[in-house]
């Protein structure tokens, strides 16, 4: 299924961008006054290989949940049980996930890959449970890769079946209580850049604590033979691990949900479904699904960027510019979520916008 997949994913369509930006300089408006907004709308033309894009509407979060063995060392202060309680939450609606989706008028789905109690039958919850929380990856990989490969695949086919019930745009959302400690170092290992720079307080804890978090960090790269393995620099040097690489890191210090989250990705893309990336978390899983292909990034939105210092680094390696910045760190695919409202606008623009030949309006002169 994962090389089906990958097999699927195209680039962004050469002509369809070329053709976007050029419509978008015939809309009866000055050139390049909306900003951010042309390029999303272009980005999404090129991902669909049509102009205008279809709207990206209906849309779908899925947030995918599980547990991880690093918790043990004390990264967080927050009982490792919360992960179930707030799946509980999604569940009942009470998350503030379920308020920005009800806002929007998305679907919530909550997908089990790794929480480490069983859960009740419950509507809105899928079951792709790979194990009850990984392993400790300070001690050594936090899966095997076939795990990880399980994972990618979980996230394909809730990818799928989304989209074949008719989602038209992907979210992704993640639940784990210590997931931001393998987002680092997932972080860490995709971008080159040292624990301390992408490290950051995750739910809120002390200097002491966060001091210990880098170090652990530090010791999961060491421990697995995991040195920087990828190249900074502007887009055109900008490198990522080979594909068997990216699955032995991502085994190594990654959990179910980055697995999940990174095949939910290539899903969207197989489909030309555009995928809105949350925080830190999916920052992480969309480095593991550039790294399996590059073509990848062509078919997401970075939704925002998170208050966590290692998601402006994921952003800057995959190339894409967050919609909103207003320091979120919750997860759950809040800022995805805050963010679907600006990518619909952006595409109805090239939908609804008369062009200066159609509306009689005089252009400015070039």
């Amino acid at each position: 299924m994962l090389a089906e997949t990958l097999a699927a994913i195209r680039p962004a369509d050469a002509m369809a961008l070329a053709e976007a930006r050029a419509y978008q300089d015939r809309l009866t408006k000055p050139r390049g006054s909306l900003g951010v907004l042309e390029q999303v709308a272009i980005r999404l033309s090129g991902a669909s290989g049509a102009c205008p894009p279809p709207m990206p509407a209906p849309a779908a979060l899925a947030i995918f949940a599980a547990d991880h063995g690093v918790h043990a060392r004390g990264v967080t202060p927050w009982p490792q049980e919360v992960t179930v309680q707030m799946v509980a939450n999604f569940l009942s609606g009470g998350a503030v996930a379920n308020a920005f989706a009800a806002q929007a008028g998305v679907s919530v789905t909550v997908v089990d890959v790794g929480v480490a109690t069983d859960l009740p039958d419950a509507p809105g919850l899928v079951k792709h449970k790979i194990g009850y929380g990984t392993a400790d990856l300070s001690q050594g990989p936090a899966m095997t890769v076939d795990q990880a490969v399980r994972g990618l695949e979980a996230g394909i086919i809730v990818a799928r079946d989304l989209v074949a019930s008719g989602a038209r745009c992907l979210i992704t959302g993640d639940m784990g209580i210590a997931n931001t400690t393998a987002s680092a170092a997932l972080i860490s290992v995709f971008t080159g850049k040292d624990a301390a720079e992408v490290t950051g307080r995750g739910t809120g804890i002390d200097d002491e604590t966060y001091a210990h978090k880098v170090n652990i960090v530090r010791e999961a790269l060491r421990v697995n033979g995991l040195p920087g393995a990828a190249v900074s620099g502007p887009p055109a040097s900008r490198e990522f691990p080979q594909p068997s690489e990216a699955l032995r890191a991502l085994a190594a210090v990654g959990g179910f949900e980055h697995a999940a989250l990174a095949g939910f990705i290539l899903g969207g893309a197989a489909a030309r479904v555009p995928v809105i990336l949350d925080g830190v978390i999916a920052g992480a899983a969309a480095l593991v699904a550039a790294a399996l292909d590059p073509a990848a990034p062509d078919h997401c939105v970075a939704g925002h960027r998170s208050a966590e210092p290692g998601h402006a680094a994921a952003l800057a390696h995959l190339g894409l510019r967050p919609l909103v910045d207003l320091e979120l760190r919750l997860g759950e695919g809040t800022g995805g979520l805050l963010a679907h409202p600006l990518v619909c606008a952006a595409v109805r623009v090239m939908h609804d916008v008369a062009t200066f030949d159609a509306a009689g309006v005089t252009e400015k002169p070039v």
